[in-house]
């Protein structure tokens, strides 16, 4: 991130005044982005990351990739030789596309060798099973096979401020970084990514077509009784007892990546994904300064619903706000005091290069980028310290204490302060 790069970000968020970036009416068209040598940061900055739209970026900006040579034959299909030569053994989870579980499918665990002698009878049987679609979802292959996985892709810049990633490798425990593959046929139900945060998408062979909603249209979507729908090709959502704000829905955004293209996935956007082809994807969630708010805001969210859920036990139930805690982690993944530990562990990193003022920051983009990061940090921590049930949590032990990190990052800001 170059300085007026980041005087034009610290200026979009004090515009907000502490508001929640959003999107207004989505563009008719998804942007494609062609040229990897016209294309800077700064562009995706200003372009797509600011106004959180969507992009799709041109196979050039993914024509190095080791997996695009080696897990795809000649004819544009996976290599099924390969992947079992070089990732046979390993156990990978497998979702059945064909059967509902609330609003997503049933997984088992199998080893991929498995998987792909299933993929390929599928074939054999014109695309048809009597075991289903199944569908090679969330398959974490930089963390079975980190060395293998280094020549499998390179980070894109445009996604290298990578926070998610950033902290569970310092924790050296688990990772958003997957490998999706399946036939033609298998999809993956209407959905909003993990946190409220940003995904990318690359095909390695085969084609997608993805239905893309804005933030707030899937409030039309909403049955009778509050649900989000688990098919938006569903014939009843033109039911109105159903579904009595669908006639309100605007039409989904809707692309079709080609393999080799990569796209970006705004923060909030709900989707459905479906593979028209035999393929592979690499896919990331990530969480930045741009979204930070966001996933702050969800997290939020996610506490009232739970604390509505068990509302009338609040008098009767000792510590009640401390269970909606635990019930909050269980549900989300995440609670209070785990996202002050995911922002200390960023925060510390960012003032660490803002100490040293050399700098080259785990994240890539140098400083002005670890500036402006400390700057978001500062906001939603201000936010998360003031918050009531947060004041409620245990912070005896956190090293630092809340209001002490935030006393450094503000006076660490103060000091870098873009005009």
């Amino acid at each position: 991130m170059d300085r007026e790069t980041r005087a034009l970000a610290d200026r979009h968020f004090r515009g907000l005044g502490g508001g929640v970036p959003g999107v207004g009416q989505a563009p008719g068209r998804v942007a494609f982005v062609s040229d990897p040598g016209a294309f800077s940061y700064a562009d995706f900055v200003r372009g797509f990351l600011l106004p959180n739209l969507p992009c799709v970026f041109s196979s050039a900006f993914t024509q190095g990739w080791g997996s695009r040579r080696r897990w795809v034959t000649p004819a544009g299909r996976p290599d099924f030789d390969h992947l079992l030569r070089t990732y046979g053994d390993v156990v990978v989870p497998v979702a059945n596309c064909g059967v509902q579980e609330y609003n997503s499918n049933p997984k088992e665990h199998m080893p991929l060798r498995d998987y792909i002698a299933y993929w390929k009878e599928y074939i054999r049987g014109g695309y048809s099973s009597p075991r289903g679609c199944l569908y090679l979802k969330d398959w974490h292959l930089c963390r079975d096979f980190p060395t293998a996985a280094e020549d499998a892709f390179t980070l894109p810049v445009y996604f290298s401020s990578d926070w998610l990633n950033e902290f569970w490798d310092a924790l050296e425990v688990d990772d958003y970084r997957f490998v999706y593959a399946g036939p033609a046929g298998s999809w993956s139900p209407f959905h909003a990514d993990i946190f409220r945060s940003f995904s990318w998408s690359v095909n390695i062979c085969g084609r997608k077509k993805w239905l893309l909603f804005p933030p707030g249209q899937e409030e039309t979507l909403r049955d009778s009784h509050g649900s989000l729908p688990y098919d938006v090709t569903s014939p009843a959502l033109f039911d109105t007892h159903l579904y009595p704000q669908g006639q309100l829905a605007c039409p989904p955004l809707e692309v079709t990546q080609e393999a080799g293209e990569m796209l970006f996935v705004p923060s909030g956007w709900h989707h459905q994904v479906h593979n028209l082809d035999d393929t592979i994807s690499i896919n990331h969630n990530w969480v930045n300064g741009f979204n930070l708010a966001n996933m702050w805001r969800f997290l939020q969210q996610e506490l009232r619903a739970v604390q509505e859920e068990v509302s009338e036990w609040r008098d009767s139930m000792p510590d009640w706000h401390h269970h909606c805690q635990v019930i909050m982690r269980s549900c989300s993944g995440i609670n209070f005091a785990e996202f002050y530990h995911f922002l200390k562990v960023i925060a510390e990193k960012r003032l660490l290069v803002l100490g040293e003022a050399a700098a080259k920051d785990d994240a890539g983009l140098g400083f002005e980028q670890a500036a402006f990061d400390a700057g978001r940090i500062t906001d939603v921590l201000a936010s998360l310290v003031a918050h009531p049930d947060f004041q409620r949590v245990d912070t005896s032990m956190f090293s630092p204490r809340p209001k002490e990190l935030l006393q450094q990052l503000r006076k660490a800001v103060d000091a870098t302060s873009a005009p």
